[in-house]
């Protein structure tokens, strides 16, 4: 199977308008995709994308064309080498070995191959990869730069210790789906009143964590979390992001005045890449039992595994689309497992929820095994665009079984939201 074509596209949803996403560092979101189509010699095509937030959508897709010559007339037969030879050009890599703008593009094309090769195979992406064996997944895996924290034998030694148990897993997950939690309550454009109602609804449709966003006014804050903890009772965990706002002396003084509501985590008190400055706010937070989780923004496995071996973060919030695509965030599973810390992706957005629920259950189907302590982020956008969207049951997420990544948006959604002259922006 090899790709004959390949077509891009800018979609962007006017979310700006109701505040929808909004938060302390990003008060005017329009969620968007550079959207990628793979085409296939067979007929198939397999779909991915990247996201952002409006502007700059425009560079992700422009990205994505620049690599198109390293897809056309390529099989996926081998996923692996298809993402290093997206990730490896010396050329390309110049611009940013491994992060930012091409990163993002390559993630778009890894995931559009994932979704190709995991409908040619009738299965869902999840299953595929649980399907392979040890060193299959371990193939799938850029080792450069971490060996000094996991080496492949290391990581083939993980997954055959998950093989046991694999198939109880699954009917757990069948029956149960995987656990979620809720953003949807806690934008910060949001009046108090809608705060407090869509905690309540939250609480009612079975979520046992909801979070809030943080870091723009203390006083605002204090009054919000106490109202959320109002709403949702003793029993349900809140968690607070940042999204990046603070320094670190700022992210601890601010956090010990909420430490009467009992956060679960802070989310992003600083920047994704201060590794140091992450290991110090998780040291001073600590004794008030505040966790820390960052992950939205980090920019590849690299940093990833710096803020392991650092003991810097208690939680790891993988991203579908920040780094490189399935293959990139494997890793990244691995590394967690080996480390022993619980990974809660971040999804929301566009499609972020349809992708990285396949990545949750392959790691509690055949990497960590556990469902402690995690979960996957939901919030309720825009799933109406997708074929195959997710399915919220009771608080979880249901198990996806349509082949694919779940990633394909709607024709006549790819028509009205195009950008800049699609009907919804004309």
């Amino acid at each position: 199977m090899k790709i004959t074509a390949v077509t891009s596209h800018d979609i962007r949803f006017p979310t700006s308008r109701d505040l929808d996403g909004s938060d302390a560092m990003n008060p005017d979101p329009d969620y968007s995709a550079a959207y990628v189509i793979l085409r296939a010699d067979n007929g198939l095509a397999g779909h991915g994308f990247t996201f952002t937030i409006g502007r700059g959508n425009e560079i992700c897709r422009a990205a994505i064309d620049a690599l198109v010559p390293f897809v056309i007339g390529q099989s996926i037969d081998d996923l692996g080498e298809f993402a290093r030879r997206l990730t490896h050009d010396s050329q390309i890599r110049w611009l940013g070995p491994e992060k930012g703008v091409v990163h993002l593009a390559a993630a778009a094309l890894i995931n559009a191959a994932w979704d190709l090769a995991a409908k040619a195979a009738g299965k869902p992406v999840w299953q595929l990869l649980a399907d392979m064996t040890p060193q299959q997944v371990t193939d799938l895996v850029d080792w450069r730069y971490l060996s000094d924290a996991l080496t492949p034998a290391e990581a083939i030694d993980l997954l055959e210790a998950a093989r046991p148990g694999r198939d109880d897993r699954i009917a757990l997950l069948r029956e149960h789906g995987y656990p979620a939690y809720t953003t949807s309550p806690g934008w910060l454009g949001y009046s108090d009143e809608k705060l407090v109602r869509l905690a309540g609804e939250a609480v009612a449709d079975g979520y046992t964590l909801i979070k809030l966003k943080v870091g723009d006014n203390l006083e605002d804050d204090i009054r919000r979390l106490r109202l959320a903890r109002g709403a949702v009772g003793d029993s349900v965990r809140i968690a607070v992001d940042a999204n990046q706002r603070w320094d670190v002396a700022q992210a601890v003084e601010w956090m010990t005045a909420l430490a009467p509501y009992r956060p679960w985590w802070i989310e992003e008190p600083t920047s994704p890449d201060d590794v140091l400055g992450h290991a110090a706010i998780r040291r001073q937070l600590r004794p008030a039992g505040i966790r820390v989780a960052t992950g939205e923004h980090v920019q590849n496995r690299i940093v990833f595994k710096q803020l392991l071996q650092a003991d810097a973060v208690d939680v790891v919030q993988i991203d579908a689309c920040r780094v490189a695509g399935v293959n990139e965030n494997v890793a990244i599973l691995l590394l967690a497992a080996k480390y022993g810390r619980p990974v809660c992706p971040h999804a929301g957005g566009v499609g972020l929820c349809e992708l990285v629920q396949h990545l949750s259950v392959f790691d509690f189907v055949a990497v960590s095994g556990s469902l402690q302590d995690r979960t996957i982020e939901y919030v309720d956008h825009l799933h109406e665009h997708f074929l195959d969207p997710v399915v919220i049951r009771n608080g979880a997420y249901q198990l996806p079984t349509a082949p694919g990544f779940s990633a394909e948006i709607r024709p006549e959604t790819l028509h009205r939201f195009a950008y800049p002259d699609g009907p919804a922006w004309a």
